[in-house]
């Protein structure tokens, strides 16, 4: 029984989500959208979406917070001075996901997740 075992795996071991996840947050905040996975995209929600909550008051602490979550220097300039600007009003709820059809290889489902306009 699987009772009370949530998060997905990936097929990969703690490390490796651990990384894979970094980069797709990185590459989130970089360009503002991804094209990725249902099951990724639904994953990599929350954990942008908490850098964002924390990036909405700009001091040295929040930077090294932020630094510890994703390690990218570029990454993290961004997210304080462009996007986390834009949800200082926002209660939550800073992106969104849509859903793309399947991918003509083997048939995964994917999504588009990028942050809404404020």
């Amino acid at each position: 029984m699987r009772h009370r075992k949530a998060g997905r795996k990936f097929g990969r071991n703690p490390s490796q989500r651990q990384a894979l996840l970094r980069q797709l947050a990185i590459s989130m905040i970089q360009h503002e959208r991804l094209t990725t996975t249902e099951a990724k995209a639904k994953t990599l929600r929350p954990i942008v979406e908490k850098l964002v909550t924390i990036a909405r008051e700009d001091s040295q602490h929040h930077r090294n917070l932020v630094m510890s979550k994703i390690n990218n220097p570029p990454a993290t300039a961004k997210l304080f001075e462009v996007i986390a600007p834009r949800f200082e009003e926002a209660p939550g709820g800073y992106t969104r996901i849509s859903k793309l059809g399947i991918r003509h290889g083997d048939a995964a489902p994917m999504a588009l997740i990028e942050f809404i306009e404020a």
